[in-house]
């Protein structure tokens, strides 16, 4: 951990070292998620519910989601840029060197200009816990917590899937961006209003709902059973086939020759 934290400190102070730009970016990353804000104010301007959700629990979900996204990308970025890490040779040396392998593939890059849209994320939550109507006992804080915690690691989980298909392709397939991005531009909204078999799907397969949907019915008292409470931690599961994968190819992986 303190090599991490050193590696922390490095990706700080140079992406610092050009203040300006770095705040610009921020602010940027903080404006630009308000377009997906502003597309739900305007559906419930229209509509009074979807799918028996009010606009305050709609805006609890979106906050959820969009954390748990962010955190995933500031830290998990490495994996994000892995393709190019195999492009320039940069791979190769990091195979050389008396470390893990996934943890300098982690350590590589961070990208602490996702903060803008962290803050806005996080005002966001505040807000429709506020108006949302939870009350706050032990177990509803305990659910918070493990939504935001596990869907960061499904988020990352799904980097390290994009990270290990590089190894058979080489160039990154952008198809994944439906899985990264569109997850969380689709988990604005609970999944359910997508019909049953895309929930099923994002049940079993690639396991969003576990952290988003059906967690999100129990904080919101729609559920009393507390299996729902720690659905979050069933998609923890999903982490196991990411890294056999991102293992399996790296036993594959032939040098670039960069």
């Amino acid at each position: 951990m303190g090599l991490y934290f050193k590696f922390f400190a490095m990706h700080l102070k140079s992406q610092m070292q050009y203040k300006v730009s770095f705040f610009m970016t921020m602010l940027g990353q903080f404006l630009t998620s308000f377009l997906g804000l502003i597309g739900i104010y305007f559906m419930f301007s229209l509509f009074n519910e979807v799918a028996g959700f009010t606009f305050a629990q709609v805006l609890l979900c979106f906050a959820i989601v969009l954390i748990a996204f962010t955190l995933a990308e500031m830290f998990g970025r490495g994996f994000d840029l892995f393709p190019r890490m195999l492009g320039n040779g940069e791979f190769d040396r990091a195979l050389v060197r008396p470390r893990n392998v996934i943890f300098q593939v982690l350590a590589s890059k961070m990208e602490f200009a996702r903060i803008g849209r962290l803050v806005q994320s996080v005002v966001v939550l505040i807000y429709a816990l506020s108006t949302s109507g939870i009350v706050w006992t032990w177990d509803n804080v305990l659910t918070l917590v493990l939504m935001i915690v596990c869907g960061s690691l499904v988020f990352f989980g799904l980097f390290v899937i994009y990270a290990a298909v590089s190894f058979f392709t080489v160039e990154g397939l952008e198809f994944m961006n439906i899985l990264t991005d569109g997850g969380r531009e689709f988990g604005r909204y609970p999944f359910v209003i997508y019909g049953e078999g895309v929930l099923r799907f994002l049940t079993y397969v690639i396991p969003l709902a576990l952290f988003q949907y059906w967690p999100l019915l129990y904080l919101l008292g729609m559920e009393e059973s507390m299996f729902y409470m720690f659905t979050p931690l069933l998609s923890l599961l999903f982490l196991l086939p990411c890294y056999v994968l991102f293992r399996v190819g790296l036993r594959r992986y032939k040098s670039t020759g960069s």
